[in-house]
């Protein structure tokens, strides 16, 4: 059996499908089958991209202007520091021994922590140690060193304690503490020891 020559069109060297057509020759409907899959492909890309986009811009949206009051107080009660709400069930720890310190201010301020333990308990400590250093109210600021370098926590402990000497309960002075108060103790007062204080 004798296969007869391919006979090719002039300037073409390449057949397409096997169907004597020179690829050159090629209508250009025959190119849309790869051109409808590469538009489709970049189509699902930019329609991924902007969904992205739109679930990031509306999560950014709901997490800075919270809408309503419930975002509002979720907001609010999530900043609140650890504290505990009622009194304690069991023996306290106890504050360290003031004498430690040599900082005058120090001194008295771990002296009066000393006397309303229970107090210091349930309050709050907006230096945020619940986050930095695992604690679980105010108190645990006198049961180690903490409060002997944090002015907040010494602003803290004297508003409770002189709230306590005025009758204040624990509850009415973890608002106050929430509330700030604590920024307008003035702590030179604490300064000078405290047998010639009194």
């Amino acid at each position: 059996m004798m296969l007869r020559p391919l006979n090719f069109p002039d300037g073409c060297d390449t057949i397409y499908a096997g169907n004597g057509a020179c690829a050159d020759e090629i209508p250009d409907w025959s190119n849309g089958g790869r051109m409808m899959r590469n538009a489709f492909f970049v189509g699902t890309i930019f329609l991924i991209a902007l969904t992205g986009f739109g679930v990031g811009f509306v999560h950014a949206q709901n997490a800075s202007a919270p809408s309503g009051q419930t975002a509002s107080t979720d907001k609010k009660e999530s900043a609140i520091p650890a504290y505990h709400p009622s009194r304690p069930a069991e023996p306290l720890p106890e504050t360290l021994d003031p004498a430690q310190f040599t900082d005058v201010q120090t001194q008295n301020v771990y002296a009066l922590a000393a006397k309303i333990k229970a107090v210091l308990y349930q309050q709050p400590c907006y230096c945020h140690c619940d986050k930095d250093a695992g604690h679980t109210s105010l108190l645990s600021c006198y049961t180690d060193r903490h409060a002997s370098v944090c002015a907040l926590c010494q602003k803290e402990a004297v508003l409770a304690y002189t709230e306590s000497q005025k009758g204040r309960t624990a509850a009415q002075i973890r608002k106050e503490i929430m509330d700030g108060k604590w920024k307008d103790v003035d702590l030179s007062k604490y300064e000078v020891p405290a047998t010639s204080k009194q």
